[in-house]
């Protein structure tokens, strides 16, 4: 896979101004490009302080996530770029840095169906890795990112000496398995708005920070991408969420993030169940 690392190129990406995110442009994503290759001068303690971010090695000690360290290599990847593409044979766990990616299959008709999102300290991969099928799914930038590559090789080298990992990564397939379930679940609502609500709601648990004005999803959304997971067409889900905000019960916040007001925590218990 071509590197595509532009060091030269300046990027316009910004997070929520609000005091609850840190306002992170793309410097931290190029910081972690440089740190992790090998740039003289750069800490290693700046690869061990980002791998304890990960969930998958957050249970390592500090040498043991040095050896991961070593062992990574990262692309970057611009908005909209493919990085896996479904049906492809994958040789590569991969992290995020830096970014969000979107994963997608297509029906036979064209449509787009969204099966998930992924941002910064996510991974995704690991499925095709353990099987040893094709990717089933095909995975593409949704906003420039930065992405780390472990080797099918040094992956299951992983999985062989470190128990916590295996753990820990059956620990998040069960989850991610869960969530699945609740997204078929979703589908059977015959109104758009509960299904909206219901995709809110799965988000929350797994993407959500709580603020005094209520939980903010931690992820930026499109009309058109809420749609795809929906399986409700962009329209709908614009008037869907025009009353939401409306009635207060939700804020679409600038950099397309979106709050779910103290109202419609109360009313659904998000994030305590």
């Amino acid at each position: 896979m071509e590197q595509k690392g532009r060091e030269n190129e300046s990027f316009n990406k910004s997070w929520c101004p609000d005091m609850f995110f840190m306002n992170r442009a793309s410097i931290q994503g190029r910081k972690w490009y440089t740190v992790f290759q090998e740039i003289p001068g750069m800490s290693e303690n700046v690869k061990i302080d980002f791998l304890q971010n990960i969930q998958l090695f957050s249970s390592l000690a500090e040498h043991e996530l040095q050896q991961i360290a070593d062992k990574i290599r990262i692309e970057e990847f611009r908005k909209n770029q493919i990085v896996l593409r479904e049906e492809d044979t994958n040789e590569y766990m991969y992290i995020i840095l830096d970014g969000q990616v979107k994963v997608i299959q297509a029906t036979e008709d064209g449509k787009e169906i969204l099966l998930a999102i992924h941002k910064t300290h996510d991974f995704f991969g690991e499925v095709s890795l353990i099987d040893g099928m094709t990717a089933p799914a095909t995975v593409q930038a949704s906003e420039d990112s930065f992405i780390a590559f472990i080797s099918k090789k040094d992956f299951f080298a992983l999985l062989s000496v470190q128990h916590k990992v295996l753990e820990k990564l059956l620990e998040i397939l069960c989850s991610r398995l869960r969530d699945s379930w609740k997204r078929i679940y979703l589908l059977n609502f015959k109104h758009a708005s509960n299904r909206v609500k219901t995709l809110f709601l799965s988000l929350s648990l797994e993407n959500g920070i709580r603020t005094p004005e209520g939980i903010v999803i931690n992820l930026k959304l499109t009309h058109q991408e809420i749609a795809d997971m929906t399986g409700l067409t962009r329209e709908s889900v614009t008037r869907v969420l025009d009353k939401l905000q409306k009635d207060g019960d939700i804020t679409v916040l600038k950099n397309k993030r979106i709050c779910l007001s103290q109202k419609f925590v109360k009313s659904t218990n998000v994030m305590e169940q």
